[in-house]
């Protein structure tokens, strides 16, 4: 598919880094309209992490905010999606599971929905039908 999407990946890595992989996975389906380009950094990285995340963040389309039950208390995943509205990048908030209590992080505004995770829901968020 031509003209994919450069996506960060914005995850929780204590709790959630499996559903990262899945969502990795499916960037190589044959009809995958986004690239897996970047993803989390862990906040106790040396020197400036959060300039480190803006550096990633520069050269992607959009942001894919994973939320699981407890990312809400993921200090890292709220800063990237400051980082993100910062930087003016589109972002959407995608449940992780769908068995329900999923968190959004601390620095999603009340407006911000959770979307249900499914193949054509991902592929339309992509496509910015938010």
């Amino acid at each position: 598919m031509a003209n994919k999407k450069r996506a960060f990946i914005s995850f929780d890595y204590d709790n959630d880094e499996k559903i990262k992989m899945f969502l990795a996975g499916q960037a190589k389906n044959p009809d995958s309209p986004f690239e897996f380009k970047d993803n989390s950094v862990r906040d106790h990285l040396t020197g400036d992490w959060q300039q480190k995340v803006r550096r990633r963040m520069a050269n992607i389309d959009v942001v894919v905010v994973l939320c699981g039950k407890h990312t809400h208390t993921a200090k890292g995943v709220s800063a990237e999606l400051t980082i993100a509205k910062e930087l003016k990048k589109p972002y959407f908030l995608l449940a992780g599971y769908s068995g329900g209590g999923c968190k959004k992080p601390t620095s999603a505004s009340s407006t911000d929905k959770l979307y249900k995770w499914t193949w054509e829901n991902l592929k339309l968020l992509l496509a910015g039908n938010r």
